[in-house]
């Protein structure tokens, strides 16, 4: 696979982030620093340890990994349909040599780009307020859940905006479904606060594997096999699925 298409859609993305990129990261701290300083600190005193972790500590991973997806979640949906719906840039890639997995393989590559700089963002702003600190080496193992994470939700991205139309459509699939599965994989509380006969099916969500796994790296440095398998093989489901809807879109 020839990959100079994909990088050349990777650096107009770029090029756009970089245009509004202090706007952009206000919006972006914005959002978990309010979560952040309701419940990290307004509600530790009241929670106490959590895993043997302070409340806050707790949290603040999950916080980071949560924006790091979520842009690239939004910058994988909102740009395909502006691309598809305003600017038209989809008809330009029917007469390019560029295939339908180089253009999603440039979206995963814009989307965890877009995480990681956001992510970074939100991490020093905590760092800044909070004792919250973990050893450099597990950002190893941190990384190989996050970059799955984020073809993942890269590619649930390009999903949605190939199929949708209406902006409002985009948005209620993200407040019914994205952030519903995110809450429920343990980001504010353990997943041991699960009834036992509900926990197994927490477990196998995609979410979870991503949760769960990148606190235990981050906090630990531990690596969870099952977790990445199942994030693993999610990311792979996502973009097979991404590839075929975006392939009948051009088609059409």
């Amino acid at each position: 696979m020839n990959l100079t298409g994909t990088l050349a859609i990777w650096r107009r993305d770029m090029l756009v982030l970089r245009r509004s990129i202090l706007s952009e990261m206000i919006a972006v701290v914005a959002y978990p620093l309010t979560i952040y300083l309701a419940f990290g600190i307004g509600m530790q005193g009241y929670i106490g340890l959590v895993d043997g972790l302070p409340y806050g500590f707790f949290i603040a991973p999950g916080l980071i990994t949560m924006t790091a997806v979520n842009a690239a979640y939004n910058e994988s949906v909102w740009s395909l349909w502006f691309h598809r719906r305003v600017q038209f840039t989809i008809e330009s890639y029917r007469v390019t040599p560029i295939s339908v997995s180089e253009i999603v393989i440039a979206k995963i590559f814009s989307g965890f780009s877009h995480g990681l700089i956001k992510g970074l963002a939100v991490a020093l702003v905590i760092f800044a307020i909070t004792p919250f600190r973990f050893p450099l080496c597990n950002l190893i193992v941190y990384l190989a859940f996050l970059i799955p994470g984020s073809a993942l939700f890269s590619c649930a991205g390009v999903i949605c905006g190939t199929l949708m139309d209406k902006p409002e459509t985009i948005g209620r699939v993200e407040a019914v479904l994205i952030m519903p599965l995110i809450f429920m994989s343990g980001l504010f509380f353990p997943l041991s606060s699960y009834p036992p006969a509900i926990a197994p099916f927490i477990n196998l969500l995609p979410t979870t594997a991503l949760f769960e796994g990148a606190r235990q790296a981050l906090v630990r440095g531990s690596f969870s096999v099952p977790f990445s398998a199942n994030l693993c093989l999610s990311a792979v489901v996502a973009f097979a699925a991404a590839v075929v809807i975006f392939r009948k879109k051009l088609a059409e």
